[in-house]
């Protein structure tokens, strides 16, 4: 399916076909493009680019498209990637994390740090984490595969 064109988020590096690889939501999802292009908030003389998720509701553009900064795409990834990592020695403690040290990690950037913790706001935490835990752990296959397709291509670009 061709994304649109003539909304504000003007699409230059797309992938129409989403819905074909969409997790495990593959061939049967709302999904139906990923692009990088420029942003829809653009000002005048101010120009910043954007990644969007196309949904289409098979009538429709739909209006929970979203789009994202690249640097928070990014934030996403790292957040995902330590977020997998933690999961990998989780086992080790009763509720699947640390209850006297709940910051996982303080992953620098831009001269302050992204802090990384369990919410233990949730008042579900245990339950959810573990619900969290059990995804993660379903998905493995699907997800292991982008990883090693992300560090390819972080690889390629001298990361």
């Amino acid at each position: 399916m061709k994304l649109p064109t003539a909304l504000k988020h003007k699409p230059v590096i797309v992938v129409e076909d989403y819905e074909n690889i969409d997790g495990r939501n593959a061939y049967d999802t709302d999904t139906k493009g990923l692009s990088l292009g420029l942003a829809q908030w653009n000002d005048r003389g101010k120009v910043d680019i954007s990644a969007k998720v196309w949904r289409y509701t098979g009538e429709k553009w739909s209006r929970q498209s979203e789009e994202l900064p690249l640097h928070r795409v990014l934030d996403l990834a790292i957040l995902v990637c330590r977020a997998q990592l933690h999961f990998r020695e989780a086992y080790r403690y009763p509720k699947l994390y640390d209850t006297e040290q709940t910051v996982l990690d303080r992953i620098g950037l831009q001269g302050d740090a992204m802090t990384v913790s369990v919410c233990t706001g949730n008042e579900k935490i245990d339950e959810d984490i573990r619900l969290f835990r059990d995804v993660l752990t379903k998905d493995d296959e699907l997800l292991s595969e982008r990883f090693a397709t992300l560090s390819r291509q972080l690889k390629a670009l001298g990361y």
